[in-house]
């Protein structure tokens, strides 16, 4: 590669700053962003995390906070698992619950409920110093397990069957098959596209 190229190469380099202290989601949404053509950074600092019953709030009041701390865009990412039978229960309290009550809890509160559709929802937040904010959202609908399946993925994973993934659950999908069928992944794609067109804009 000659200088220009070099130099070109690192002109349209494109890098998202993602705060979160989980690694685990920090990978995916890295892989997910890298095959479009986007570098990541973690930033592993503790953010603001309001109490909410709205996702979508908590990861732009997050966002907006830690992008004011460093003085530069950051993406906040808020996740939860919503059943339907549990009146969309863990959801906005997903990581608490799972810290608390963990995989079992859940079972035992499923324990003969017949109606076990749930979905994993993904609100990721992207907000520069000045409060300016932009939110995209993935969805996927599928079910609780009876019982925890799978070695893969982190959290709730083992108890969720995504539908169209032949009974799978999360955690017995491959990691690469998991970073394309996700609700992460779709909330990171749709992020991926507006950022690139706008970046795009002003290259």
């Amino acid at each position: 590669m000659s200088l220009r190229e070099e130099k070109e190469s690192r002109k349209v380099r494109k890098i998202v700053n993602i705060v979160t202290r989980n690694i685990h989601k920090f990978r995916e949404a890295a892989y997910v962003l890298s095959r479009m053509g986007i570098e990541s950074l973690q930033i592993p600092i503790k953010r603001i995390e309001i109490q909410s019953d709205n996702l979508e709030d908590i990861a732009i009041i997050g966002a907006k906070s830690a992008a004011k701390k460093l003085g530069r865009p950051v993406v906040v990412e808020d996740a939860g698992l919503f059943i339907d039978s549990l009146n969309g229960f863990p959801g906005p309290y997903s990581s608490y619950v799972f810290k608390t009550l963990g995989i079992n809890g859940i079972l035992k509160l499923m324990s003969g409920i017949e109606n076990r559709r749930a979905k994993f929802v993904s609100v990721v937040a992207y907000c520069d110093p000045s409060g300016m904010c932009h939110v995209f959202k993935g969805i996927v609908w599928g079910k609780i397990s009876l019982n925890p399946r799978g070695s893969g993925g982190f959290g709730f994973d083992p108890i969720f069957e995504p539908d169209n993934c032949k009974g799978l659950t999360y955690a017995e999908l491959s990691f690469e098959r998991k970073c394309e069928i996700s609700h992460r992944a779709q909330a990171f794609k749709s992020f991926a596209s507006w950022f690139l067109s706008i970046e795009g804009n002003n290259s």
